[in-house]
């Protein structure tokens, strides 16, 4: 499965050339009422609230980042709803972070 807007084909596994000891991940999923949301746009915003990135969530909801260490702000925007979550990435790591919509 392929998106026309070129952002990266989400999954819940990292891919194989990915070093979690040496980079933030920033992996997680985007729910409703526990159930996982696919298709919900979700974007990566820094300290500031400044917009980094966006990519689309896959049908089951996942979406990952690669991210500096810092505190960043998770927002998923889909037709079910909006929400945010915030997650503090102070090193290389897997930090996980789940956004509830509805």
């Amino acid at each position: 499965m392929s998106s026309s807007c070129g952002a990266p084909e989400q999954g819940s596994a990292l891919p194989a050339n990915v070093d979690a000891g040496k980079e933030v991940v920033l992996n997680g999923k985007v729910t409703n009422g526990g159930t996982p949301v696919g298709g919900a746009f979700v974007r990566l915003l820094d300290s500031t609230g400044e917009f980094t990135a966006e990519v689309v969530s896959s049908s089951e909801g996942d979406f990952r980042f690669f991210a500096a260490p810092g505190d960043w702000t998770v927002r998923a925007l889909h037709r079910d709803g909006n929400g945010e979550a915030t997650v503090s990435a102070s090193g290389p790591g897997l930090h996980e972070v789940t956004v509830s919509v509805g």
